[in-house]
């Protein structure tokens, strides 16, 4: 908000809250209501708010007369502060709501992914076996020269078969439910260096197993953080380090790339921007966040951090 609209917006609170001591009634309040949304909608704070609420007591303050008269005046004032704080109570009762709608809604999704992956590593996996089979029979008694082609043929299927592999491991790593997030962080990391000219270095703890929500926001954060190095940096080496502490678990994502101005990319609609904004969608689901420091030829190192007290339920294996 502009400095010329928070002075008139200090000038409409502090006239309100004048006509409210004067006569307090409910139409009175219902503006402090109003300058409430309006603060939120010039992207003010609570604590903006409040220093403009005390500056405004403090000036009626200074023209009240006795004891008792000046308790009244706070009392009233008190409960014109509270009816126009209203609205940040409502915006993060609503956040809150959204928060819970967001962590269900991955939680389905990831239940989903888990749904095809396996159907690609079983269902896809057993009819091309089945194919195979078929193959290796019509070949029986086939010229030579036929046979080299259906081999070929067969060739073309261990192909689909690996690609099929790696897309079932993308959608939902079995290596993250079944042995943890540094093995599923290293196998991501193997295979992206072979798709690519990247090395990636991967430490960190094998024990304690984080809360399985935990588990898969960290790997999905990281492999869109590689992901981008690999597309966009123009990187040689990352390094992926995890922490788990009594508190909170933190992971880093260092490259030696381009780097590039963080507040543009959050602020386009381009594949980037939205891949940045959907790893810090994932991570505030969890009370988490990320800070990016970048810039053009700097590289880029990317820090989240997830506390534990609020996810300890979810898991058994933390102490």
């Amino acid at each position: 908000m502009q400095d010329s609209m928070v002075r008139q917006l200090e000038g409409q609170y502090a006239g309100a809250l004048r006509d409210y001591l004067a006569d307090p009634d409910e139409a009175v309040l219902q503006r402090a209501y109003e300058l409430g949304r309006r603060a939120i909608d010039g992207g003010l704070g609570l604590l903006d708010l409040v220093a403009m609420h005390h500056e405004a007591l403090e000036s009626v303050l200074e023209e009240t007369t006795g004891r008792q008269r000046g308790g009244a005046t706070v009392e009233a004032a008190g409960r014109f502060l509270a009816e126009s704080v209203a609205p940040f109570e409502m915006t993060h009762r609503g956040f809150q709501e959204a928060i819970t709608a967001l962590r269900q809604l991955n939680e389905r999704l990831e239940e989903e992914a888990r749904r095809i992956a396996h159907a690609l590593h079983d269902d896809a996996g057993q009819l091309l076996v089945s194919v195979h089979l078929a193959l290796e029979e019509a070949s029986a008694g086939l010229p030579v020269r036929s046979r080299d082609r259906l081999a070929k043929i067969r060739g073309l299927l261990d192909e689909i078969e690996k690609h099929l592999r790696r897309l079932s491991h993308e959608l939902r790593p079995t290596l993250l439910d079944d042995l943890g997030l540094l093995p599923a962080l290293e196998f991501l990391a193997q295979g992206v260096a072979a798709r690519s000219s990247l090395r990636i270095a991967v430490a960190g703890p094998r024990e304690p197993r984080l809360p399985a929500s935990i588990e898969t926001a960290l790997y999905r954060v990281v492999q869109e953080a590689l992901r981008n190095a690999a597309r966009h940096a123009g990187a040689s080496q990352v390094e992926i380090r995890l922490e788990i502490g009594s508190g909170a678990t933190r992971c880093s994502v260092k490259d030696d790339g381009r780097g590039f101005d963080v507040p543009a990319a959050l602020g386009r609609k381009g594949e980037r921007g939205l891949g940045l904004i959907g790893m810090r969608e994932r991570l505030n689901a969890l009370g988490g966040g990320l800070t990016i420091e970048s810039a053009p030829g700097r590289g880029t190192d990317i820090q989240i951090t997830i506390p534990l007290e609020e996810h300890d339920a979810d898991s058994s294996s933390l102490g």
